[in-house]
Protein backbone atom coordinates (compact mmCIF):
# COMPACT_ATOMS: atom_id res chain seq x y z
CA UNK A 1 0.00 0.00 0.00
CA UNK A 2 1.26 3.47 -0.89
CA UNK A 3 2.48 5.55 2.02
CA UNK A 4 0.29 8.69 2.32
CA UNK A 5 2.15 11.82 1.26
CA UNK A 6 1.75 15.13 3.08
CA UNK A 7 2.35 18.67 1.87
CA UNK A 8 2.89 21.15 4.69
CA UNK A 9 1.90 24.74 3.90
CA UNK A 10 3.84 27.36 5.90
CA UNK A 11 4.33 31.12 6.04
CA UNK A 12 6.96 31.57 8.75
CA UNK A 13 9.62 29.84 10.80
CA UNK A 14 8.42 26.29 10.14
CA UNK A 15 9.17 24.86 13.58
CA UNK A 16 5.92 22.87 13.55
CA UNK A 17 6.70 21.65 10.03
CA UNK A 18 10.10 20.40 11.18
CA UNK A 19 8.53 18.69 14.19
CA UNK A 20 5.97 16.95 11.94
CA UNK A 21 8.70 15.83 9.52
CA UNK A 22 10.69 14.25 12.38
CA UNK A 23 7.54 12.60 13.75
CA UNK A 24 6.67 10.87 10.48
CA UNK A 25 10.28 9.85 9.83
CA UNK A 26 10.02 7.88 13.08
CA UNK A 27 6.52 6.42 12.73
CA UNK A 28 6.55 5.97 8.92
CA UNK A 29 2.72 6.17 8.86
CA UNK A 30 3.04 8.91 6.26
CA UNK A 31 5.75 10.92 4.55
CA UNK A 32 6.15 14.69 4.47
CA UNK A 33 6.88 14.97 0.77
CA UNK A 34 6.67 18.71 0.19
CA UNK A 35 6.88 22.09 1.89
CA UNK A 36 4.75 24.79 0.25
CA UNK A 37 5.64 28.30 1.39
CA UNK A 38 4.11 31.68 0.51
CA UNK A 39 6.88 33.84 1.99
CA UNK A 40 10.28 34.13 0.25
CA UNK A 41 12.00 35.15 3.51
CA UNK A 42 10.46 32.41 5.68
CA UNK A 43 12.95 30.37 7.70
CA UNK A 44 10.82 27.33 6.82
CA UNK A 45 12.55 27.26 3.40
CA UNK A 46 15.96 26.86 5.07
CA UNK A 47 14.55 24.11 7.28
CA UNK A 48 13.27 22.31 4.17
CA UNK A 49 16.77 22.36 2.62
CA UNK A 50 18.36 21.16 5.88
CA UNK A 51 15.84 18.32 6.19
CA UNK A 52 16.04 17.35 2.51
CA UNK A 53 12.35 18.01 1.81
CA UNK A 54 11.53 19.61 -1.57
CA UNK A 55 9.96 23.05 -1.29
CA UNK A 56 7.79 25.25 -3.49
CA UNK A 57 7.64 29.02 -3.14
CA UNK A 58 4.07 29.98 -3.92
CA UNK A 59 2.81 33.40 -5.01
CA UNK A 60 -0.76 34.58 -4.48
CA UNK A 61 -1.67 34.39 -8.17
CA UNK A 62 -0.59 30.73 -8.46
CA UNK A 63 -2.40 29.93 -5.20
CA UNK A 64 -5.67 31.36 -6.47
CA UNK A 65 -5.47 29.77 -9.95
CA UNK A 66 -7.31 26.52 -9.80
CA UNK A 67 -5.26 24.38 -12.14
CA UNK A 68 -1.59 25.17 -11.46
CA UNK A 69 -1.33 24.23 -7.79
CA UNK A 70 -3.61 21.20 -8.16
CA UNK A 71 -1.44 19.89 -11.00
CA UNK A 72 1.69 20.39 -8.89
CA UNK A 73 0.11 18.61 -5.91
CA UNK A 74 -1.01 15.77 -8.18
CA UNK A 75 2.49 15.48 -9.68
CA UNK A 76 3.88 15.15 -6.14
CA UNK A 77 1.17 12.54 -5.36
CA UNK A 78 0.04 14.55 -2.31
CA UNK A 79 -2.73 12.92 -0.26
CA UNK A 80 -2.97 15.37 2.68
CA UNK A 81 -2.40 19.08 3.23
CA UNK A 82 -1.32 20.33 6.64
CA UNK A 83 -1.46 24.05 7.42
CA UNK A 84 1.29 24.83 9.94
CA UNK A 85 1.31 28.58 10.38
CA UNK A 86 -0.01 29.26 6.88
CA UNK A 87 -1.70 32.66 6.77
CA UNK A 88 -3.74 32.59 3.55
CA UNK A 89 -7.33 31.35 3.44
CA UNK A 90 -7.47 28.06 1.54
CA UNK A 91 -9.42 28.47 -1.72
CA UNK A 92 -12.50 26.31 -2.27
CA UNK A 93 -10.94 24.37 -5.19
CA UNK A 94 -8.31 22.94 -2.82
CA UNK A 95 -10.90 22.04 -0.19
CA UNK A 96 -12.95 20.27 -2.88
CA UNK A 97 -9.92 18.38 -4.17
CA UNK A 98 -8.95 17.34 -0.61
CA UNK A 99 -12.24 16.87 1.29
CA UNK A 100 -11.49 16.40 5.01
CA UNK A 101 -7.81 16.17 4.13
CA UNK A 102 -6.73 19.75 4.87
CA UNK A 103 -5.79 20.04 8.55
CA UNK A 104 -5.09 23.35 10.29
CA UNK A 105 -3.58 24.26 13.64
CA UNK A 106 -4.84 27.32 15.52
CA UNK A 107 -3.05 28.63 18.65
CA UNK A 108 -6.20 29.14 20.76
CA UNK A 109 -9.30 27.30 21.94
CA UNK A 110 -11.69 27.95 19.07
CA UNK A 111 -14.24 29.42 18.63
CA UNK A 112 -12.47 31.99 20.84
CA UNK A 113 -9.70 34.07 19.25
CA UNK A 114 -10.23 32.82 15.71
CA UNK A 115 -10.78 34.54 12.39
CA UNK A 116 -8.87 36.74 10.00
CA UNK A 117 -5.82 38.39 11.54
CA UNK A 118 -5.84 36.11 14.58
CA UNK A 119 -2.53 34.29 14.36
CA UNK A 120 0.72 34.01 16.30
CA UNK A 121 1.38 36.72 18.87
CA UNK A 122 -1.87 38.54 17.97
CA UNK A 123 -3.73 35.62 19.57
CA UNK A 124 -1.53 35.43 22.69
CA UNK A 125 -1.72 39.21 23.23
CA UNK A 126 -5.54 39.10 22.98
CA UNK A 127 -5.71 36.15 25.40
CA UNK A 128 -3.53 38.07 27.89
CA UNK A 129 -5.46 41.34 27.44
CA UNK A 130 -8.72 39.51 28.28
CA UNK A 131 -7.22 37.99 31.46
CA UNK A 132 -8.00 34.42 30.38
CA UNK A 133 -7.09 31.69 32.86
CA UNK A 134 -6.51 29.09 30.16
CA UNK A 135 -5.70 28.86 26.50
CA UNK A 136 -4.55 26.10 24.19
CA UNK A 137 -4.65 24.84 20.65
CA UNK A 138 -7.30 23.67 18.23
CA UNK A 139 -6.51 21.22 15.44
CA UNK A 140 -9.30 21.24 12.89
CA UNK A 141 -10.24 20.59 9.29
CA UNK A 142 -10.02 23.70 7.14
CA UNK A 143 -13.16 24.97 5.46
CA UNK A 144 -14.08 28.07 3.46
CA UNK A 145 -13.83 30.36 6.55
CA UNK A 146 -10.91 31.16 8.84
CA UNK A 147 -10.82 28.82 11.85
CA UNK A 148 -14.36 27.41 11.51
CA UNK A 149 -13.85 23.82 10.31
CA UNK A 150 -14.72 20.64 12.20
CA UNK A 151 -12.57 20.27 15.33
CA UNK A 152 -10.30 17.21 15.49
CA UNK A 153 -8.63 17.88 18.86
CA UNK A 154 -8.15 20.59 21.45
CA UNK A 155 -5.51 20.74 24.17
CA UNK A 156 -5.42 23.22 27.05
CA UNK A 157 -2.88 24.92 29.29
CA UNK A 158 -3.24 27.14 32.31
CA UNK A 159 -2.37 30.82 32.27
CA UNK A 160 -1.17 32.53 35.44
CA UNK A 161 -1.65 36.28 36.01
CA UNK A 162 2.12 36.77 35.72
CA UNK A 163 2.38 35.10 32.28
CA UNK A 164 3.42 37.45 29.48
CA UNK A 165 2.19 36.91 25.89
CA UNK A 166 5.66 35.43 25.16
CA UNK A 167 5.29 32.95 28.04
CA UNK A 168 1.81 32.05 26.82
CA UNK A 169 3.28 31.47 23.33
CA UNK A 170 5.85 29.05 24.80
CA UNK A 171 3.13 27.05 26.59
CA UNK A 172 1.06 26.91 23.40
CA UNK A 173 4.08 25.83 21.31
CA UNK A 174 4.69 22.96 23.72
CA UNK A 175 1.10 21.78 23.14
CA UNK A 176 1.54 22.14 19.37
CA UNK A 177 4.70 20.01 19.29
CA UNK A 178 3.02 17.25 21.34
CA UNK A 179 -0.45 17.16 19.81
CA UNK A 180 -0.22 18.29 16.18
CA UNK A 181 1.76 15.34 14.74
CA UNK A 182 -0.31 12.85 16.76
CA UNK A 183 -3.61 14.36 15.59
CA UNK A 184 -2.50 14.33 11.94
CA UNK A 185 -1.40 10.72 12.25
CA UNK A 186 -4.71 9.77 13.90
CA UNK A 187 -6.72 11.25 11.03
CA UNK A 188 -4.55 9.56 8.40
CA UNK A 189 -4.94 6.20 10.16
CA UNK A 190 -8.73 6.67 10.30
CA UNK A 191 -8.77 7.23 6.54
CA UNK A 192 -6.63 4.13 6.00
CA UNK A 193 -9.12 2.15 8.17
CA UNK A 194 -6.38 0.67 10.31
Amino acid sequence: MKTPRIAIFVSGSGSNAENIIHHFRQTQTAEVAWIVCNNPTAFALQRAVKLGVPALLLDKKTFQQKTTLLELLKAQEIDWIVLAGFLWLVPSYLLEAYPERVINLHPALLPKYGGKGMYGMHVHEAVKANHETETGITIHYANAHYDEGKVIRQARCEITPSDTPEMIAQKVHALEYTHFPEAIEGEILKHLHI
